[in-house]
């Protein structure tokens, strides 16, 4: 017996929805639970999420870009090694530039640029969409992921550096009064703020879905009414 669905073509996705849904419905982060590393180790501030974010998706989208413009170029066997090497060179160039346009931040960031090399994330996207599709597409998924990744990261960064710390972007917001709650910026306060955003976007779409459910009933209805009085 044929499973559910054999047979059935698969809608085409078109370019907008190749960027948005890395944003929301597949966001690398606050739904694939991807990148976590990254995530937890320097979201204690926003500054370091933004550079960090900068850092990956310039990375990503570059990276995506010549992946898609010479797949065809290089043999099966040796297309991870070969992908890992092409997201090198854009780490390399990254790093570089952060260290010579923010030296604090790029301290601070210490070994988590470099190991945007091995950033499960954008191989994944080389490997599962860059390498079979147009520049243009593998250029817009990686743009759509990308920010995805950012919003993720700006999102764990403003949480924990406010309460953490109880600033933004290093500026006072509760005034000298507020006791920080230290353990938000240590690594179980990104946890609690992982699992807090995880439990609010669940929330958020479970709400959704029931007020989904809940029409197409009423529609259901309102047919079945109709039907009875004809």
């Amino acid at each position: 017996m044929a499973g559910h669905g054999a047979g059935r073509p698969r809608r085409a996705t078109t370019a907008t929805e190749d960027m948005l849904r890395g944003v929301w419905r597949e966001n690398p982060v606050l739904v694939q639970t991807l990148g976590l590393c990254p995530m937890l180790a320097v979201t204690n501030s926003v500054a370091n999420a933004m550079v960090m974010s900068v850092a990956t998706f310039f990375v990503l989208v570059c990276s995506s870009l010549l992946v898609a413009g010479v797949k065809g170029f290089i043999p099966r066997e040796v297309r991870i090694s070969s992908f890992i090497l092409i997201i090198a060179t854009f780490v390399t160039v990254a790093d570089m530039s952060l260290e010579a346009l923010v030296p604090d931040i790029h301290k601070a960031l210490g070994a988590f640029v470099p190991l945007i090399v091995v950033n499960c994330i954008i191989l994944g996207r080389q490997e599962a969409f860059a390498s079979k599709h147009t520049v243009g597409r593998a250029g817009l998924d990686a743009i759509g992921m990308g920010a995805g990744f950012t919003v993720a990261m700006l999102m764990m960064g403003a949480v924990r550096e406010l309460l953490g710390s109880g600033s933004f972007l290093g500026w006072n917001v509760f005034g000298p009064s507020f006791e920080p709650w230290v353990i938000m910026i240590l690594p179980p306060g990104g946890f609690l703020t992982l699992a807090f955003i995880h439990l609010t976007l669940t929330w958020l779409h479970q709400r959704r879905a029931r007020r989904t459910a809940r029409a197409a009933l009423g529609e259901v209805a309102e047919v079945a009414v109709a039907g009875r009085a004809v």
